[in-house]
């Protein structure tokens, strides 16, 4: 990865349905070799350009962060098992009180507490959860900031 790498990338988090044509004009270099770098970050797995739903304009009311403390045998299993559930968006094994941090979207408070209750709640290990719902947003972004990059 070199300075190019990460101003094409730059332009991609800035404007995710940017063109290779546009971005190759605020770069400075041919469209050809936007289309090349692209390929290539995204098959070296440096980038993944992917869609982003909205969840509360999509009709999901309740966004939780669940803090699992977990048996220590258990932990890995129990991260594999969360990352299987269609509600939950994002897993993270932690130091901390918490073994585990799992971010889940529901449609509802009632689907929330059935998911915690009925599925979560039964995975083998798992001793405590904690969870912390989500009232506001202020910052959604995703990935790293590409101007702290050091090469």
């Amino acid at each position: 990865m070199d300075q190019l790498d990460v101003r094409i990338i730059t332009h991609l988090q800035e404007d995710g349905t940017a063109t290779n044509a546009g971005i190759a004009r605020q770069v400075g270099v041919s469209e050809e070799t936007v289309r090349r770098r692209l390929k290539r970050l995204m098959a070296d797995k440096f980038i993944k350009v992917v869609a982003v739903p909205d969840a509360v304009r999509m009709g999901y009311q309740s966004q939780v962060i669940i803090g699992l403390q977990v048996d220590a045998d258990k932990v890995d299993a129990v991260a594999d098992e969360l990352a299987t559930m269609d509600e939950v968006t994002w897993v993270s094994v932690t130091t901390g009180s918490f073994d585990i941090f799992a971010w889940a979207t529901l449609k509802s408070s009632e689907a929330l507490s059935h998911f915690l209750r009925k599925r979560v709640g039964l995975i083998v290990g798992v001793r405590k959860m904690e969870t912390f719902i989500n009232l506001a947003s202020t910052k959604e972004e995703f990935g790293i900031n590409m101007g702290a990059v050091t090469l």
